[in-house]
């Protein structure tokens, strides 16, 4: 087939599937934004996409619409050209559906099977909005344009063929007539790269060098903020540095916003909890990494006596399931995202994502009793190489699926 690739950052959630593709004689082609200069393995042509100024008290509920389907017009523009000028006809076109950028495609190639990778259903109330009291939007005004943001998502599968979520929870957030197109097929996580190493050692920027006999706490974010509870287990860490006083905390993430709203008055997430709970905190043993290459977070998982992972109702992040492939033992926060990959006591521990005095009794416990948690750490690879193991499993899964789509004729 030819497979045209969409995706904003190419190669996202395609990483081992466009390359796999096109090992298995598919002619792909990627569409990417201008600005994306990653390295894409196949053929790309990019798209120039400069975001619309939109005044949020004109526009209301529609600007986020308004800022996605501009990009679907940028993108529609740049497939016309494709059309028109290299005679380019997709039979599959295959894009996540995140930032509109396959909202137009059907009426560029009406003949082209669409698949949409559906990632998330924005809600007013009921998953991530409202979840956390401490920064919920209660307003009216507020909640409708929370579920506002949802318009170009049910677009984008209205028109298409059908889609791919990775979880089941995932996949769940969207309406039941939406659902019913959705097929779930995770990436996958590639065990045989992110594995235990007990010889693993990590070093800090000023020198230290850390293994698995140091009494280490993980804490990764792409961004430092509440969405994936950085106010949380900053405010546990005072209590835990206190009772374990050879605990070394390694915190990755970057002081930008990906998902929610940075702080009322200003600056970033990182820097406000530190004002909180800085005093409280030996900050020679708090060590801040920014964002890291993915080698360095693998060893950071080799080493890690224990990794917290905390999320709203929201997307699973593949770090999660990178740490438990990694052997680390993970405490994750009881929100259903997580739920569907851990099992409290078999493969890791769960602890109510609010509950501050009960993240620090557990990250102490882990720290101090290691032997303990042996059986969790070594069923936590087990459930990931079982599930979610990107060569053996889901990699393969993926290309079935894909080729099959080959054989339905578009909807029209």
């Amino acid at each position: 087939m030819k497979i045209l690739f969409i995706h904003q950052n190419f190669p996202g959630q395609f990483l081992h599937l466009a390359p796999e593709l096109a090992r298995r004689g598919h002619d792909c082609l990627v569409l990417t934004d201008a600005v994306n200069n990653r390295p894409a393995g196949i053929p790309f042509v990019k798209y120039r996409y400069t975001p619309p100024p939109v005044d949020p008290k004109e526009t209301r509920l529609g600007r986020n619409y308004t800022t996605m389907s501009d990009r679907g017009v940028a993108v529609a523009r740049a497939a016309r050209t494709l059309r028109d000028e290299r005679g380019y006809e997709p039979d599959l076109i295959l894009g996540h559906s995140g930032w509109g950028e396959t909202l137009f495609l059907k009426e560029i190639w009406p003949r082209a099977r669409l698949v949409i990778y559906a990632e998330f259903y924005y809600r007013g109330q009921g998953l991530d909005m409202g979840f956390d009291p401490e920064f919920a939007a209660t307003s009216l005004d507020g909640l409708m344009i929370a579920q506002s943001r949802a318009a170009h998502l049910g677009q984008a599968l209205v028109h298409a063929d059908a889609g791919i979520a990775p979880t089941e929870w995932q996949a769940s957030t969207f309406p039941p007539v939406l659902r019913q197109m959705l097929t779930v097929l995770h990436d996958g996580i590639d065990t045989d790269l992110v594995r235990p190493d007990p010889n693993a050692r990590l070093e800090l920027p000023h020198g230290r060098v850390l293994t698995a006999t140091d009494e280490v706490v993980s804490f990764v974010n792409r961004n430092l903020e509440p969405y994936r509870g950085w106010h949380v287990f900053a405010r546990a860490l005072p209590e835990v540095l206190r009772a374990r006083p050879e605990a070394q905390v390694v915190i990755v993430g970057g002081d930008g916003v990906s998902y929610g709203q940075p702080p009322a008055d200003g600056g970033s997430w990182k820097d406000a909890l530190l004002r909180e709970v800085g005093p409280g905190l030996d900050l020679a043993r708090v060590h801040f990494l920014g964002r890291v290459p993915h080698d360095s977070f693998v060893r950071l998982m080799q080493v890690t006596r224990v990794h917290a992972y905390l999320t709203y109702p929201f997307v699973l992040s593949w770090s999660l399931l990178e740490a438990m492939s990694a052997g680390a033992l993970v405490i994750g926060s009881k929100t259903p995202p997580v739920e569907e990959v851990i099992r409290d006591g078999v493969n890791g521990v769960l602890v109510d994502f609010f509950d501050t005095a009960a993240w620090s009794a557990a990250l102490i416990a882990a720290l101090s009793e290691p032997d303990r948690y042996r059986a969790i750490q070594a069923a936590a690879r087990s459930s990931v190489v079982e599930r979610y193991d990107l060569r053996r499993r889901c990699l393969p899964r993926l290309v079935s699926y894909i080729e099959a789509q080959g054989a339905v004729p578009p909807v029209r």
